[in-house]
């Protein structure tokens, strides 16, 4: 049976959490987004933008794909991603879920099958409904607070503002990652996300970025 690749970013809805730590997977889906309406190579088609959520069919890498943004709150993303896979012909390793990732450091990502949700709600919600852990997750890294009593206040505010060119850098490396992977296959996929690095300057006004391999 043909499945089709989904790759779903998760975040909460509604402009008080756009510019949000826990936004990230959104920020990406939007940047392939952008990249899509401007480009008609990609055929980008809305296929649904009410309810549950946002499902987008464009072509990525050579590959038509599915790109979803659960319009639950966070932690009932996996209701939206279940429904999706009832509709749409998804099979369980076709789906990478993007998120943000309180283990890595700003600047860094992380493309691996299954594994624990380090307490995140909207993987945990999507294990719980899917009845599985094993699907690809591309982790965007946000750090961590100075406290662990302040992760849930942490992840719920604005990205500060010398973290935003690394965000940038963040959501087209990872645009590239997933392009790649659809493109050449997990192995180099995983390599090049794997291995990209940003950087602020001393000065916190500039990046080094250092994604070269994703050219």
């Amino acid at each position: 049976m043909h499945t089709v690749p989904l790759i779903v970013g998760l975040g909460n809805p509604g402009p008080e959490y756009a510019a949000t730590r826990h936004n990230f997977g959104f920020l990406v889906i939007d940047d392939i987004l952008a990249t899509a309406r401007e480009r008609k190579s990609m055929r980008l088609e809305t296929l649904q933008s009410e309810g549950d959520y946002q499902l987008f069919g464009l072509t990525l890498g050579g590959t038509a794909c599915l790109l979803a943004k659960p319009m639950t709150f966070m932690n009932l993303s996996g209701r939206a991603v279940a429904r999706i896979f009832g509709r749409h012909g998804v099979g369980l390793a076709d789906v990478v879920v993007v998120h943000d990732e309180l283990d890595l450091p700003m600047g860094r990502m992380k493309l691996k099958k299954g594994g624990g949700s380090n307490g995140h709600r909207g993987v945990d919600s999507i294990v719980e409904h899917l009845g599985s852990e094993d699907f690809l997750r591309l982790r965007l890294g946000i750090g961590r607070p100075k406290f662990s009593s302040d992760v849930s206040r942490f992840v719920l505010e604005p990205f500060a503002l010398e973290e935003l060119d690394g965000v940038r850098a963040v959501c087209a490396a990872a645009h590239k990652g997933l392009t790649l992977m659809l493109r050449r296959g997990q192995g180099e996929a995983t390599q090049a996300i794997n291995s990209f690095r940003w950087l602020p300057s001393p000065a916190g006004d500039a990046t080094v970025d250092t994604s070269g391999t994703m050219g």
